[in-house]
């Protein structure tokens, strides 16, 4: 049964150049129609599929915090309506860091969010130009003191690489002011150039520049070096926290447990069934209207695709994945259904099986996508 809510508000004020999530330009957009639209598919899907408890929420987008004060206000009374907050152990929001006002913290603060996710990307202010953000590093230094004198001590930012024209010497620099917060999560992401977005049509077009594969490697090997110098602990391959701090909403993707998602574009995991609403504003409110539920895709998962899925999201995860843990999942023991795999893998250095875990090696975090792409449609 899912204990994980995800909600998607799809505004932006500004869209950046990398961003392939399902998002819309803020400006006249039906935002009050569509958080009525966004109550009525929480109502019939918890009608539809009751719970006892959630235990995490996770308000992405887009960007929550494009929304107003009375728009916010509104989103978390329905939110409290149909969730008990107080069983509630990590209630995350995204924000950008232009956006995030004292009002709105206020907010956030008084319906019982406990966790923020703060948009930064990089702490070089003509790069932040290249790639479509509008803040500053004093906006972000105002922001997230700012918060924590409202409370907010558990902050994550998000850090990207191997941006255009990106130089190592940068990313060294970003870092460096990164960590002079103190925050208790960082996560760091190298960029992907992905269809539909800004940065892919100048790809195309042969006008965009990237640092080579071997300096985006070198990147990320030392952002690992600082992190666990600096005592952060790598517990998924693109997140590290303090001890305690690590993200609960996102490790139950990386653990393959079940979820709701609610909003246009999102993704839910229900009852063995995962489902995608339909993305475009005018087709999500018009389902919601006619049937009470958005879905443009449902698909029951095989029980080959769940032993895939828990092979490919857990071994993201720096611990792995537990070799009893799937026995009793699954019936089967893990070397049954991918030992030939496992010991493919581990033969190139990529994969480590020790005591009741397999997990990558340090040559395997770098070629992560090969190794995951091996346990896919390998079962015969």
């Amino acid at each position: 049964m899912p204990k994980s809510v995800y909600i998607h508000i799809p505004f932006c004020e500004q869209i950046c150049h990398y961003c392939d999530f399902n998002k819309f330009y803020l400006k006249y957009q039906p935002v009050s129609d569509y958080l009525l639209s966004l109550e009525k598919e929480m109502e019939s899907s918890f009608t539809r599929f009751p719970v006892k408890e959630i235990k995490t929420i996770f308000i992405g987008g887009g960007t929550p915090t494009a929304l107003s004060k009375d728009q916010l206000e509104q989103l978390m009374n329905m939110i409290h309506k149909y969730i008990d907050i107080e069983l509630v152990q990590e209630f995350s929001v995204e924000a950008n860091p232009d956006n995030l006002t004292e009002e709105k913290l206020s907010v956030l603060k008084n319906y019982g969010v406990n966790r923020l996710s703060i948009g930064v990307q990089s702490f070089n202010e003509e790069l932040l130009k290249k790639i479509g953000r509008t803040h500053t590093n004093e906006v972000v230094f105002h922001s997230i003191k700012l918060a924590q004198k409202m409370g907010f001590h558990n902050i994550s930012i998000d850090l990207m690489y191997a941006l255009p024209t990106q130089t190592l010497k940068e990313f060294k620099q970003t870092l460096e002011i990164a960590f002079s917060l103190d925050l208790a999560h960082y996560s760091s992401y190298s960029l992907l150039v992905e269809p539909k977005t800004v940065f892919y049509n100048l790809w195309r077009n042969g006008k965009l520049t990237l640092p080579p594969q071997e300096e985006e490697a070198v990147m990320y090997e030392y952002l690992m070096e600082q992190m666990e110098k600096r005592g952060f602990r790598q517990y998924e391959i693109s997140n590290f926290s303090k001890p305690g701090f690590e993200s609960k909403h996102n490790l139950t993707y990386w653990n393959n447990e079940e979820y709701f998602g609610f909003g246009a574009g999102a993704h839910s995991y229900v009852h063995g069934v995962r489902r995608v609403n339909a993305g475009v504003l005018k087709k999500y409110m018009s389902l919601i209207e006619s049937t009470n539920f958005p879905y443009v895709d449902e698909h029951l998962v095989t029980k080959t695709e769940q032993m895939e899925e828990e092979l490919f999201l857990g071994l993201r995860k720096t611990r792995g994945i537990s070799i009893r843990h799937f026995a009793n999942k699954f019936g089967i023991s893990i070397d049954k259904v991918f030992g030939q795999q496992i010991e493919e893998q581990s033969r190139k250095g990529l994969l480590v099986k020790q005591d009741d875990h397999i997990f990558l090696t340090h040559k395997g975090k770098l070629l992560g996508n090969e190794v995951f792409q091996a346990f896919l449609s390998s079962i015969e």
